[in-house]
Parts: C-alpha cells; sequence; structure tokens
C-alpha cells in the first residue's frame, strides 16, 4: 500500500475570504499543499490546459465571472466567440479573472470552495 502523501499545488488571493477559509480548512485537515499567489505568479495557459484534463470541470468554470476585470473586458460577451487557446490566454494573462481557490492535485483540480467537496477530497485520502 502506497503511503506517500499527496501534495496539492493550492492557488489563492489572500484579500479574498472564500480563499481564507479554503486555506483554513486544509490547514485544520493537515493537507499538505504548496501555497502560490493567484495574482502575482498566475497560472499559465499551458497549466491550466493540464489541469483541466485532470477534471471534468468545462472552461468556463475558470472563469472568475464576478471580477471587476472580467465585467470591465466583456467577457461575457467575447468568451462565446474564443477558441479554447484564446480562452486560456486571456484567463493566463490576469489572475484576477481566474476563479479562485485552486487546488491542484496528481489528478484532480477543485474550483473555488464548496467544503462538500473538498472533504470528500481530504477523505478520499
Amino acid at each position: 500500500m502506497n503511503d506517500v502523501k499527496q501534495s496539492y499545488l493550492f492557488l489563492m488571493y489572500p484579500k479574498c475570504s472564500t480563499c481564507q477559509k479554503a486555506k483554513r480548512f486544509l490547514d485544520e485537515h493537515n493537507v499538505d499543499y504548496t501555497l502560490r499567489h493567484i495574482v502575482e505568479n498566475p497560472p499559465t495557459a499551458a497549466e491550466m490546459k493540464e489541469w483541466l484534463n485532470k477534471s471534468d470541470a468545462p472552461l468556463k468554470k475558470l472563469w472568475n465571472t464576478s471580477g471587476q476585470k472580467y465585467r470591465a473586458l466583456k467577457l461575457k460577451e467575447r468568451i462565446p466567440e474564443m477558441s479554447l487557446e484564446e480562452s486560456l490566454e486571456c484567463l493566463a494573462s490576469d489572475g484576477m479573472l481566474v476563479k479562485r481557490p485552486l487546488l491542484i492535485g496528481d489528478d484532480t483540480m477543485l474550483i473555488g470552495f464548496k467544503q462538500a467537496e473538498w472533504e470528500k477530497l481530504v477523505n478520499a485520502k
């Protein structure tokens, strides 16, 4: 049996209260993770493409649709016309466009903090 504890990549924006809740959850459940500031070090287009392949989530879940930048760029109207590559490049251009927090594992990606989903992941270990 493999007892190696999985380490996750946790992308968050420190001022985001939902991200803070997710971080507290990870700490309380002794989850091993590497913290990455999503604005100072945003995910690349290649990373997001790889992460989407680990997940059954559609690309549209990665967009922070409630963000000011999303509205300012009128992305709601533009996204349907964008190719996958254009969407990923746009997301990679600014961490504030990406839904957060993100938790990336060997074969999973959780988008946003829904405690029940995160508990399933923790309890599956």
